[in-house]
């Protein structure tokens, strides 16, 4: 009489275990896909529509005058918008994560209007507050400042709109942070500031690099609420997605797709590098 043989379990390979999604080949697929049809394909489109232009038309287009204009507000003023929000952002998350105070629940919550308003609202909301006659502008314009339809209500319009990701980006990594750390530092006789500079920095600095990214790009993109309160003058006050907006609404598509592929381009590596930086910063605290 014979017995079958039983099969023996493989044991599983070091470093892996059977996980709930379908494998590697599969989920890898779907994500490839899923990504080229909603990212891929429609920004491939404006490559497509520049295409129709020459290189003596397409860079005159946007090399001209207005077009760099454009570029250096919006970059300028989103990286400005960025770097505010990246120090207040911190700040904000601290009080939020480390403190209770009455009221809490409820500055909790106002974080997250930026990102539930609609952006013409946020718009015309700033523009009324910030124009001379407004709650907060005419105390402004007896000292010179004009913040509304100037480079400086693009600025705060942008920091409005992007401070809620540097703080829910950081506050997650303040509530895991073990106070523990900062009493041993003082403990070892490290004063506040040192600790803040060789504890609390380098744990904060990937967090607030992927904040200030995320800021970055939404500020970059951003059309309803600068668009009130901006005064839209070119040369001036005239943003660059204004600018593509200008020419779809002239029907020049293939000028405005050549404006946007240079949006897209230059933000794309600034991006590129803040991720870079990002990866450094992991590797340098441990955190890889």
């Amino acid at each position: 009489m014979t017995t079958a043989a039983v099969p023996v379990p493989r044991a599983p390979r070091a470093g892996w275990s059977p996980g709930v999604l379908p494998g590697f080949g599969l989920s890898t697929g779907f994500t490839v896909l899923y990504l080229s049809v909603v990212v891929l394909v429609p920004l491939s489109t404006l490559a497509l529509r520049s295409s129709a232009l020459s290189w003596e038309e397409a860079w005159r287009i946007v090399a001209s005058p207005r077009a760099l204009a454009s570029y250096r507000l919006s970059f300028g003023a989103s990286l400005a918008a960025a770097g505010v929000n990246v120090v207040f952002g911190v700040l904000v998350a601290w009080v939020l994560a480390r403190y209770r105070f009455p009221g809490r629940s409820l500055v909790d919550a106002v974080v997250d209007l930026p990102f539930a308003l609609p952006t013409a609202v946020s718009g015309i909301a700033l523009t009324a507050v910030y124009a001379p006659n407004g709650w907060i502008g005419r105390h402004l314009a007896p000292l010179g400042v004009k913040a509304a339809f100037s480079p400086l209500g693009v600025g705060i319009a942008l920091t409005f709109i992007g401070l809620p990701f540097v703080i829910r980006t950081v506050q997650p990594v303040l509530e895991d942070l073990d106070a523990e750390l900062e009493e041993a530092a003082a403990v070892l006789g490290a004063g506040r500031w040192q600790t803040f500079l060789h504890v609390l920095v380098p744990i904060l600095l990937p967090a607030a690099l992927t904040g200030f990214a995320l800021a970055f790009a939404r500020a970059l993109g951003e059309y309803g609420s600068v668009v009130f309160i901006s005064g839209n003058m070119p040369l001036r006050t005239e943003i660059s997605p204004l600018l593509v907006m200008t020419r779809l609404e002239q029907y020049d598509y293939a000028g405005a797709a050549a404006i946007a592929v240079v949006l897209l381009g230059a933000s794309f590596l600034i991006l590129l590098g803040v991720n870079r930086l990002q990866a450094w910063a992991r590797v340098r605290t441990g955190r890889a």
